[in-house]
């Protein structure tokens, strides 16, 4: 079946996360999506590697269902390689500083010079305009600059933590690829091309928006309290005879169900518990309880109870027991998939979205190093003696 970004083509010249994972959305459902990266491979190529060509699962996860090939756009003939796949591509995703857009002829007055309708999806980590606009930043940037990462650890004064899962990149990728699919549905109207554009920072402010609209709303000056929520409760970990479970009652109906559960009327009667903000506000108290109920409890016993009250919870799992977890492999969310160099297939997540009609799929693997860059020139003209060329002058 043909997705329903079929007939698209993607340069992606992105790098790590945030434009390579926007391109692989892209691809799930349809896209042609090449991979441009340098002739030795890309950093993002090499991070955590696990074969002996020390690619690693990162590269793998954000570069399934595409086309790889090498290239050194800095080079006359690189240029000239650029301006040909250019000329047959609907979108471009580079994730790299304004000034290295345009000496690639990336930028998007280059990119239109030679096809007047493309898309140019961009991120940067600050975006354009503002004093810190020069800076290059990952991941961390985001979250250390958007209040998240102050608000994780114990208490005001004590070391903040920087959440190892890279919330920033995803969320940037996220909306990237929802912004290019505006564009195309744009242009499908239109005829007309146009930049699409995020930034780390941007992201991962909209994520952390509720604290502070509040902050500048109420300046409230809110405190960290480790994994304990502050709007309602109970929103906390809590350990167990065995392990650790999070408990997240948020709301009035869920609120009374826990409290049925405890079968204590003060929790309903206490006028510090009478609506989430109260609780939240002395959320210290509901927590104590709920983890001396926890405490008296395995794990299993304690969700099962839990599930059947109709109150969210769920395990702390490892690693390999998040792999491990019968509703995961029930559901399919990570797909197996073999790479050359792997001892064994590796679990890669599908896009976790479902179209009934249009469902899209991960077809095959990432490229290995410069697959299809053969191929691909082929199909922009180049005949086997200029690829040799190309290859002798160390374009690709």
């Amino acid at each position: 079946m043909s997705g329903v970004l079929s007939g698209v083509r993607v340069l992606d010249f992105g790098r790590y996360i945030a434009g390579p994972y926007c391109a692989s959305l892209l691809a799930e459902f349809g896209a042609d999506v090449i991979r441009i990266e340098k002739r030795a491979g890309g950093e993002d190529r090499f991070q955590a590697p696990l074969t002996q060509t020390q690619e690693g699962g990162l590269y793998m996860q954000m570069n399934r269902n595409k086309r790889g090939m090498t290239l050194d756009p800095l080079k006359p003939d690189g240029q000239e390689v650029v301006r040909r796949l250019v000329a047959t591509a609907d979108v471009v995703v580079a994730n790299l500083p304004p000034q290295t857009l345009s000496a690639m002829k990336l930028d998007y007055d280059s990119l239109k010079s030679v096809k007047p309708d493309i898309i140019l999806t961009m991120v940067t980590a600050y975006g354009r305009g503002g004093p810190y606009s020069e800076r290059v930043g990952f991941d961390g940037v985001g979250q250390v600059m958007s209040g998240a990462a102050w608000m994780t650890s114990e208490a005001e004064g004590e070391r903040p933590y920087r959440f190892q899962a890279p919330w920033v990149d995803f969320t940037t990728a996220l909306h990237c690829a929802y912004g290019t699919v505006l564009a195309l549905m744009a242009k499908r109207e239109s005829g007309v091309g146009q930049v699409v554009e995020s930034a780390l920072l941007g992201a991962a402010l909209t994520v952390s928006n509720g604290l502070l609209i509040e902050q500048a709303v109420l300046g409230i000056d809110r405190t960290p309290t480790g994994n304990r929520g502050q709007t309602a409760a109970p929103v906390d970990i809590f350990r167990t005879r065995d392990g650790w479970i999070l408990v997240q009652v948020v709301g009035d109906p869920l609120y009374r169900r826990w409290a049925r559960l405890m079968g204590e009327d003060q929790w309903l009667a206490d006028p510090r518990f009478k609506d989430d903000i109260s609780r939240g506000d002395n959320g210290a108290a509901i927590s104590e309880r709920m983890s001396r109920w926890c405490g008296e409890r395995t794990s299993a016993e304690a969700l099962d109870i839990l599930g059947k009250a109709m109150i969210p919870a769920g395990a702390v799992l490892k690693p390999q027991q998040a792999l491990d977890d019968p509703h995961v492999r029930a559901m399919g969310f990570l797909q197996p998939m073999d790479y050359p160099g792997l001892p064994g297939p590796a679990p890669i997540a599908r896009a976790p979205v479902g179209l009934s009609a249009t469902p899209g799929s991960i077809r095959h693997r990432a490229p290995t190093l410069g697959e299809h860059t053969d191929a691909i020139l082929a199909e922009v003209g180049y005949d086997e003696q200029a690829i040799a060329g190309l290859r002798e002058a160390s374009v690709i």
